[in-house]
């Protein structure tokens, strides 16, 4: 079984194909469940032990060119599916203020605390204590020996440890709450594979399948607000069943760049017939007879990167209209004007199926249940097995009689009851209808409403807590991918250069997407900027600002910041949201708008203080283009400025939607008291923190003259800490200022990474610190200080002097290598990694973006097609991170031929002091060559 979907002979398997073939079985299977069933779209919910996948099927695999797997970025077709770590075995823990599902396991053994062998509570344990689980239907392979039944006795106590220590209001009501968080984790995870790609949830059926699946399904379907659930026959081992049902497939791709059209379409035909053959061929050559063929055009944009897949039929149809479709639908935006490109053709050859559908090729034999398929101890079942009587399940906060029934001979049942199969257990929730389907299929039906539970608002309950904090994070979450799908710069899209955040009404950071750590901590300055330039803020209202002297870093972070309303009526904005992206050219005087030895701020770009860049809705696409034009040295390509606005304008709108419909499920007061909530909780998880540290300063000498000085001095009593900066360089000549919001972007970086806990970075987290610059300094610069190159390199510093005065991690690269080149019609910029530092526990990652910086290098391809160069090296500087009982890490190594004239510059420091180490060694200073082209070196 490959990744893909299709299964091949053992002669043609290559591991990196099947990097998660299980998985992909599991797609087939809920492929062939939907078709069986006669869904039109489907949500695949695979729920096991440790994690849950997640996917979707509307006719067609879904599958993606690459995919990041146990931290590894993987290119290789495969199917499309979302992982989250929430499972039956995941541990459930409280940290004093929120409840936690995961991501830690139980695993096998000692497994869930039922099993009879001390393990601790996990989301099994909780289904257990409240009757979603009926222990009479297992068999006796538990406890010490292997040899006895399930323990509810041993749910109930570890379940109790954790009531007791929430307070709450009983052992059900707390592992009720466990297992609503556990579902919040999992049902984000269906978001990320519809809402975030541009496909409504409601309007698909849930396949719940594997063993711990129909727990908790009716509770998903509500959480997505799905009203239809499908249990197929062997939803416990559907992956295994669904590798069964696949069909011998091979694929292939070719690369055409060519434009769509009548001749396009010719060349693509032609080529697709060369591919078509050799996929024949393949699948000939695996002794499989050829079925179906399936052909399809990849394409895009001309200058644009994102590729989608039409399929070409016999006879073609209408083929610039469903790419149009599909492109307004993932991106939200179409351009009639602009040519389309045939990027690539593909083609997939499948075998040809046997006997498809749920009772097909891989249906188990007549009589298998009753099969003896276990060791005759581990066989004992108790006579209830078969499902009969009654029992109790706790739902909505109160205990229900439920009958126990045997799904073989279901008919129909309304909810609450709990249906017993052999290999899994489908708990129905009140207000929900199960049928049972000629092909074994359970269909599980909304007859009713969801019922909404109170929220406290007196004090944070702890699983409240924990369900806000995740829908927040939800939030930025969503306005991320949005914004990664809408933008059009290789910056935004590719580079993944922006951040995404939620704000209260006082502009405190509650909730970012893990994106840029020196945009985060900044960023609430900017929201308060806008709020304090216009007082009357209007719904439909939105701003740009890069202004560094009020909350901007450098000219060309541009913050887009939109206010959210409770009410169309309402004076005030309740909350905020923003989204702010690196723009690749603002204007100034290089391309780029990165000066390397810029002197004063307008070298630098246009500046936008609070721009209006929206109103009532309204794009003010003249106005921008006006202030985008201003200056000495205006923008150079305002075209694209104003893409990346509307692509940041329409994160916003995601983000505020998503804010407005917590309002209405939630209430406003809710919403804005859980807030304040959550910053809270990161205040505290930073006090403590504070705890283990102790007084301490550092001096990290800067090239080119200043100096970051640092004093931080702990209050063990108080938990508080003062971060003293006051004796940093004056005001410098050059453009290594920094903006103090960026002090407090690196303050707030540094202080959560000391908590070891999986904490929101919010404004909390500097709540417990004091932060002290001196106006006039390098740190706090006056107007007009050119200050790009204090966001990207001073920044790394301050973060470097914070870990040397704390005394937890030698400094890293200390520098982004901001490398920029472009002319009047292109421009690019990229951060080049480096090494990180070590700690007193372990050595340095290698050839890493650090700190301050997150965003990751242009894939070559599309950085050769976009630009005239061709990257020669890229590798690892071995040795450059110095010697050590604890090594650094090393840099890296970066060769780039221009094959046109540009300017280049790179905006670089750590040339002449070398990042220091925790010893006396230090890591070699990093270096820079550049070449004339004409000498025929490049």
């Amino acid at each position: 079984m490959t990744s893909a979907g299709g299964l091949v002979r053992a002669e043609a398997f290559r591991g990196r194909d099947a990097v998660v073939s299980g998985p992909a079985g599991g797609v087939v299977g809920v492929a062939r469940t939907a078709d069986a069933a006669g869904s039109d779209a489907v949500l695949g919910f695979d729920m096991g032990g440790t994690s849950t996948d997640v996917c979707r099927f509307a006719g067609a695999l879904e599958r993606r060119d690459t995919a990041r797997v146990a931290g590894a970025k993987l290119r290789a077709p495969m199917l499309d599916v979302e992982t989250v770590a929430a499972g039956g075995g995941s541990v459930l823990t409280f940290d004093g203020m929120r409840a936690r599902a995961g991501p830690a396991s139980a695993g096998a053994d000692p497994g869930p605390a039922c099993y009879g062998r001390g393990g601790p509570a996990t989301v099994t344990d909780a289904n257990l204590v409240l009757g979603r689980i009926d222990p009479r239907a297992f068999p006796y392979v538990f406890g010490p020996n292997g040899d006895g039944p399930l323990d509810p006795a041993a749910s109930h106590a570890r379940l109790a440890e954790l009531a007791e220590a929430m307070g709450a209001e009983s052992v059900e009501a707390a592992a009720e709450g466990f297992v609503a968080v556990a579902v919040e984790q999992m049902a984000q995870a269906v978001r990320r594979i519809s809402t975030e790609r541009g496909f409504d949830p409601r309007g698909h059926a849930l396949v719940a399948f594997g063993g711990a699946a129909g727990q908790v399904a009716c509770q998903t379907a509500e959480a997505l607000g799905v009203s239809e659930v499908l249990c197929p026959k062997y939803g416990s081992v559907l992956s295994a069943w669904g590798i069964g049902q696949a069909q011998v497939a091979t694929l292939r791709q070719a690369g055409l760049e060519t434009p769509l059209g009548a001749e396009g379409l010719e060349r693509a035909e032609a080529l697709l017939a060369e591919v078509e053959a050799a996929t024949r061929a393949d699948l000939s050559a695996q002794d499989a007879a050829v079925g179906e063929v399936r052909r399809t055009l990849r394409l895009r944009y001309d200058g644009a990167d994102a590729e989608l897949p039409v399929s070409l039929p016999e006879p073609p149809g209408d083929i610039r209209a469903e790419f149009e479709a599909a492109h307004q639908r993932l991106f939200g935006f179409i351009e009639p004007e602009r040519t389309i490109l045939i990027a690539a053709v593909e083609a997939e050859a499948l075998s040809i199926p046997t006997l498809p559908g749920e009772g097909g090729r891989g249906d188990a034999p007549d009589g298998w249940e009753d099969q003896a398929f276990l060791t005759p101890a581990a066989a004992r079942l108790d006579p209830f097995h078969k499902g009969e009587g009654l029992t109790r399940l706790f739902a909505q906060g109160a205990w229900h009689e439920a009958p126990v029934l045997d799904a073989d001979t279901l008919t129909t049942a309304d909810g609450p009851a709990l249906i017993v199969r052999r290999d899994t257990q489908i708990a129905l929730a009140p207000g929900w209808r199960a049928s049972r389907e000629a092909d074994g299929l359970i269909r599980l039906t909304r007859i009713g409403s969801a019922v909404q539970a109170a929220v406290a608002l007196d004090r944070p309950d702890p699983v409240t807590l924990e369900l806000f904090n995740r829908r927040f994070m939800g939030v930025a979450e969503a306005m991320g991918a949005a914004l990664e799908r809408t933008a059009h710069s290789v910056n935004i899209k590719e580079r993944l250069d922006f951040s995404c955040a939620l704000f209260d009404a006082q502009g405190g950071l509650v909730a970012n997407a893990p994106h840029m750590p020196v945009h985060l901590g900044s960023m609430g300055a900017s929201v308060r900027a806008v709020r304090d330039r216009h007082p009357t803020l209007r719904p439909g209202d939105a701003f740009a600002l890069n202004n560094p002297y009020a909350g901007g870093t450098h000219l060309p972070d541009i913050t887009v910041v939109m206010p959210v309303f409770m009410a169309d009526s309402d004076a005030q904005a309740a909350f905020y949201v923003a989204a702010r992206g690196h723009h690749a050219d603002v204007g100034g005087v290089q391309p780029g708008s990165m000066p390397p030895f810029s002197k004063t701020i307008d070298e630098e770009g246009v500046l936008l203080d609070a721009l209006p860049i929206m109103t009532g809705g309204r794009f003010l696409e003249t106005e921008v283009r006006a202030a985008l034009s201003e200056g000495r040295w205006p923008a150079r390509a305002p075209d694209r400025n104003i893409a990346d606005l509307k692509a940041q304008v329409a994160s916003c709108q995601a983000g505020g939607a998503a804010v407005a419909a917590m309002i209405r499920t939630f209430g406003a007061e809710a919403v804005a008291r859980y807030m304040g909530f959550v910053q809270q909780n990161a205040a505290e998880a930073v006090r403590r923190a504070l705890g283990r540290l102790s007084d301490g300063g550092a001096r990290v000498p800067m090239d080119g003259g200043g100096e970051v000085v640092v004093r931080t001095t702990v209050d063990a009593a108080a938990r508080t800490a003062t971060l003293d900066f006051t004796g940093s360089a004056d005001q410098l000549g050059s453009n290594f200022n920094a903006p103090s919001a960026i002090v407090d972007a690196a303050a707030l970086y540094v202080f959560r990474t000391l908590v070891d806990d999986d904490i929101p970075l919010n404004a909390g987290c500097l709540e417990p610190l004091e932060i002290r610059t001196r106006e006039g300094s390098m740190l706090d610069p006056r107007p007009p200080a050119a200050v790009v190159a204090g966001n990207v390199e001073t920044s790394q510093h301050v973060v470097d002097a914070l870990y040397s005065a704390l005394g937890v991690m030698a400094n890293a690269q200390g520098s982004m290598n901001n490398f920029t080149f472009g002319d009047e019609t292109r421009q690019y910029y990229e951060t080049i990694c480096g090494g990180a530092g070590a700690t007193a526990t372990a050595d340095g990652a290698s050839a890493v973006h650090t700190h301050m910086t997150n965003s990751r290098l242009t894939d070559p391809e599309i950085l050769e097609r976009r630009f005239p160069v061709r990257v020669e090296t890229f590798g690892v500087r071995r040795g450059s991170g110095g010697a050590g009982a604890r090594r650094g890490g090393d840099g890296a190594l970066r060769r780039i031929r221009f094959l046109a004239p540009m300017d280049v510059a790179l905006l670089s420091s750590r040339r002449e002091h070398a990042p220091a180490g925790g010893g006396r060694r230090v890591a070699r200073p990093g270096g820079t060559a550049a070449f004339d082209p004409s000498l025929g070196r490049g």
